[in-house]
């Protein structure tokens, strides 16, 4: 028998795997428009995606080397200059691919049992 505090830990180690698997899918459709880092993390964790910037940056420099960002600094004001992102033209192919695949994918979860209809999988 799995005790509460190991069972919370379990919970919150497998959600933290989810939730790292559609960070690419959410940073890529944020970034439709010109993002800096922490406006990206603040928009993320608004919408219920928080996410430590030891996470988010690395993210950030991944898919700019991948191609489907670019970046810019940008000074604005009396503020120290800014890393801008945006996403680059392959990056908007890629996210629209990864947006069918996500859709394939909640439909395969749907037809387990798994999201929308309250079963959880039981049959």
């Amino acid at each position: 028998m799995i005790d509460g505090d190991t069972l919370q830990e379990l919970f919150e180690n497998l959600a933290s795997e989810l939730r790292r698997g559609v960070l690419v899918l959410a940073v890529l459709q944020e970034c439709h428009q010109l993002q800096y880092g922490y406006s990206l993390k603040q928009r993320l964790a608004e919408a219920g995606l928080d996410m430590s910037e030891g996470t988010l940056y690395p993210l950030l420099r991944r898919l700019e080397s991948q191609g489907l960002l670019e970046s810019e600094w940008q000074l604005i004001g009396d503020q120290r200059p800014r890393r801008y992102y945006k996403l680059s033209a392959l990056g908007a192919e890629v996210l629209a691919q990864l947006d069918i695949e996500w859709k394939r994918l909640i439909a395969v979860l749907r037809q387990l049992g798994i999201g929308g209809n309250g079963n959880h999988g039981s049959h």
